[in-house]
């Protein structure tokens, strides 16, 4: 089971009213909690059964999140700008500590490749970078907020 099949399953079960939901399937275990007033966050716990093998186990790198999708604009007036949208489910940051300079400001030149911003998704933090060149025009979502897969976060002038 995938991350993006975890998140699928944790906006299905936070939608249906449901408080609890257990899945075993083969060795993964999730159990999602959530509150019927809505009141505190679902929280997801997802355990890895043991697994008997005679070969030792080497631990996997973490798996890189897929590239941010960038889109040209939806209305007229910015039609001819490219919308930077989030890969994953997390909270957004801009700055890459509390203590440090947000990644990017509106009007400034990026580079393919550019960090833009950090995305927390299950306390790993996701740089997401630029997949095209040209100025910041718009910041769409506010630091530390939670944003949802596909939602957009910047909006570009590529020319």
């Amino acid at each position: 089971m995938d991350l993006k099949e975890i998140q699928n399953l944790i906006k299905f079960v936070s939608n249906s009213g449901v408080a609890e939901v257990k899945l075993e399937t083969g060795d993964i275990k999730i159990t999602i909690k959530t509150t019927l007033e809505g009141t505190t966050p679902e929280i997801a716990y997802v355990q890895q059964a043991p697994i008997a093998q005679a070969m030792p186990q080497i631990a996997a790198p973490a798996p890189a999140p897929a590239a941010p999708v960038a889109t040209p604009a939806a209305n007229d007036e910015s039609s001819k700008y490219v919308t930077i949208k989030s890969p994953i489910i997390g909270t957004f940051y801009r700055k890459p500590a509390p203590d440090k300079a947000p990644f990017v400001e509106v009007g400034a030149s990026i580079s393919k490749g550019s960090v833009l911003c950090v995305v927390e998704a299950m306390k790993l933090f996701n740089e997401i970078e630029s997949e095209v060149s040209g100025k910041i025009v718009k910041i769409l979502v506010d630091d530390m907020s939670p944003v949802e897969f596909d939602q957009p976060l910047f909006l570009v002038d590529p020319s």
